[in-house]
């Protein structure tokens, strides 16, 4: 399905750093819990991420990632989601998208 350019610039991604990764074994699927800083404009925000069969939690700690950040917060079991981290997705396996180099936290990805 085609989309307009007007429809891709309507999605907010950033570069954030996640500084806290928590088990949620109440989730459906394995997943994690993060906590993703999204520097000083967007802040920090949290997100559900099923990642856990190439990471664990000491691998994701300290890792900048990317994420959709104006998506609607979404409830999923007692945890409410505020983004949406991206990954390359091979059946189960989730390669999370990152920049080529640390970044600044927030910046804008076009």
């Amino acid at each position: 399905m085609e989309i307009s350019w007007n429809d891709f610039e309507k999605i907010d991604m950033h570069v954030g750093t996640i500084i806290a990764v928590e088990a949620f074994p109440e989730a459906r699927k394995p997943a994690f819990k993060l906590q993703i800083d999204f520097g000083k404009e967007l802040g920090i925000l949290k997100s559900s991420a099923q990642i856990t069969a190439l990471y664990n939690a000491e691998m994701l700690l300290g890792r900048q990632v990317i994420a959709v950040t104006n998506f609607p917060k979404k409830q999923i079991g007692p945890f409410m989601s505020e983004c949406l981290v991206l990954g390359a997705v091979n059946g189960s396996e989730v390669t999370l998208l990152q920049p080529e180099r640390a970044v600044t936290n927030g910046l804008k990805i076009s």
